[in-house]
């Protein structure tokens, strides 16, 4: 953020002066902090569509499951009892660990390998899924909706082709109802995070069956989640090319949101984290968000119901989809949203409002730790970018304000002429204005372009898994999380947990230099005529310090290096244009 202490026209009417200028402060913020709370981008807002009751709900049935669970187990399992008491089927990738459970053909075990709780080495790796009997089951199901035909159930016992789910071996649960109808569930799974799931029957009984295919992901329990009013977790989905963002609290309230859906993808989602089903792109289905409540827990749901459909005797039926369950890399997004199809798959990845600006960011920074090696090194050689694409419109700001400069003892001469003629010293100020070529407001330019940057760059270090625990130099071991070494424990001499409410005062290091860059380009700028004006900027770097203190570290030090940028070209202009510097006498104008 550049050039704060801007010069204000002086004027007779100090109070005024400095109410204008705190009221610019406060807007200043309100933009960088509030855009994304008021205005979002809009959300489909069709109306809720009812199934027919011949056509009962995935989440009637899962509710029912629920229960049913909860009645028979009265006492909730550790996840190890519940792991063994099932028969299951491993799932065994380099990125991917856990299990498939026979009984109902659950995926409801599942662990990312590549990414830990914590950046301690001996941190447990992320568990994702967990069994449907321990205290908060979240697990993906898939199956049939039918008529006057036997169906597999959550206490189904599958049988399996093999024993081990792999990138290379792909599995096939049967299930034979004996009653002529073969069910088949075929598991592949690629290299990342992506399960296709295959549904297919065969009928060889002599009439007409009528089934529904239906794929799931179920949530149990209010998941710990961020707070951030930039950060959406909860149900989300893109129904018809738009992006749908629901709240935990308000799909409670809600209980259940309903939507056909051509293309697109349906799920919940964590900061970092998603599970997401997807339908075939080119079939209509119905989609829903529900809650409900299994016990005393929350629990919520994202699925969808596919058309009905005839199988007369003697044919078969096959349903493809796929299940999303992993870590959201924007990349990898991108790559199954033009390989497969799926519509706004990107969107996963909160980039947010500023939309246009977030994710050619995360493209720039990410390209660059490429090259360099380091995400910080990325976000430095970003910033120099940024500000060889600006150069213009800061070297015209600078040029002015260094007018603004050497203007000023002409300035105060004015305002001691026309003391008691506040219109003619307004008519004066305007008029050597005009004659030295200088806009005052000039100083505002940087500001109004540097709000949506460091946004968009705040947005990018908050909600990609790129950037969690990227290291820097030094003690900055996690760009994503704020300077670790606390002025309260001594920058890290003392083993001190410091309580969450002393957070704001315990700035670290980068927060520090930071506010020393700020403070060093406010000495370049022109002082404010006003002494109260003068006595607010002096505080603003002491102000920012703190305030920063509490962001990721990456966003600091981006702060930190732009200022020293910006202080090295505007004292280079000030130089060529002859503005005395550090507190000299002023060189007036030819």
């Amino acid at each position: 953020m550049n050039n704060f202490n801007r010069p204000f026209p002086p004027n007779q009417n100090g109070p005024s002066e400095f109410r204008n200028m705190i009221l610019a402060m406060v807007l200043c913020v309100l933009i960088l902090f509030g855009w994304q709370a008021f205005f979002t981008p809009p959300q489909d807002e069709q109306s809720q569509q009812q199934i027919q009751q011949n056509n009962p709900s995935i989440n009637d049935k899962n509710q029912q499951l629920s229960l049913q669970a909860a009645d028979k187990l009265n006492i909730v399992k550790s996840r190890d009892d519940a792991l063994k008491d099932d028969p299951r089927i491993a799932i065994e990738s380099k990125l991917l660990s856990g299990t498939i459970n026979l009984r109902g053909a659950r995926i409801d075990d599942l662990t990312l390998r590549a990414y830990q709780e914590t950046l301690d080495e001996q941190s447990p790796p992320i568990t994702l899924f967990h069994p449907v009997d321990t205290l908060k089951p979240y697990y993906a199901e898939f199956g049939w909706i039918g008529q006057n035909i036997k169906l597999p159930n959550n206490s189904t016992i599958w049988e399996s082709s093999n024993h081990v789910l792999t990138e290379n071996n792909p599995i096939t649960l049967k299930y034979d109802n004996n009653e002529g109808q073969l069910f088949e569930i075929i598991i592949a799974l690629d290299e990342n995070y992506l399960f296709s799931i295959t549904h297919k029957i065969t009928n060889n009984h002599q009439d007409t069956i009528q089934v529904q295919p239906f794929a799931l992901v179920s949530r149990t329990g209010m998941p710990d989640i961020s707070n951030f009013y930039i950060l959406h977790e909860g149900m989300i989905g893109v129904r018809t090319d738009i992006l749908e963002e629901i709240d935990y609290e308000d799909i409670i309230d809600e209980k259940s949101n309903i939507a056909d859906m051509t293309g697109g993808w349906v799920g919940i989602t964590d900061k970092y984290w998603l599970s997401a089903i997807v339908p075939p792109q080119n079939q209509t289905v119905t989609s829903k968000f529900a809650a409900g409540n299994r016990g005393n827990q929350p629990l919520f749901q994202a699925d969808y119901l596919a058309p009905a459909t005839l199988i007369a005797s003697g044919d078969s039926y096959t349903h493809e989809s796929w299940l999303f369950a992993g870590a959201k890399e924007t990349l990898l997004f991108d790559r199954y949203e033009k390989e497969l199809g799926i519509n706004n798959f990107d969107l996963a990845v909160d980039f947010g409002w500023f939309y246009f600006l977030t994710k050619p960011f995360f493209y720039a920074i990410h390209w660059l730790s490429e090259m360099f090696g380091n995400f910080g090194l990325a976000i430095l050689g970003l910033t120099v970018a940024v500000k060889i694409i600006l150069l213009p419109l800061a070297h015209y700001s600078y040029v002015s304000m260094s007018k603004m400069k050497l203007l000023q003892p002409k300035m105060m001469e004015l305002k001691e002429r026309y003391a008691d003629d506040r219109t003619k010293f307004q008519q004066e100020i305007m008029a050597l204005y005009k004659k030295e070529k200088v806009n005052p407001m000039s100083g505002c330019l940087p500001i109004l372009i540097q709000i949506p940057i460091f946004f968009s760059l705040y947005k990018v270090l908050f909600v990609t898994i790129e950037m969690r625990h990227a290291p820097f130099y030094g003690w900055i071991h996690d760009l994503s999380a704020p300077d670790p070494l606390g002025f309260l424990t001594l920058f890290g001499l003392i083993d001190w947990q410091v309580p969450e409410i002393l957070a704001i005062v315990n700035i670290g290091i980068w927060p520090i230099i930071m506010g020393l860059t700020m403070w060093l380009q406010q000495k370049l700028n022109p002082a404010p005529t006003d002494p109260i004006q003068a006595k607010v900027f002096m505080l603003m770097p002491f102000m920012f310090t703190f305030l920063l203190g509490t962001f990721p570290a990456g966003l600091v030090i981006y702060w930190a290096w732009n200022n020293l940028l910006s202080i090295a070209q505007q004292w280079l202009i000030m130089r060529k244009m002859g503005v005395a510097i550090g507190g000299g006498k002023q060189q007036t104008t030819s």
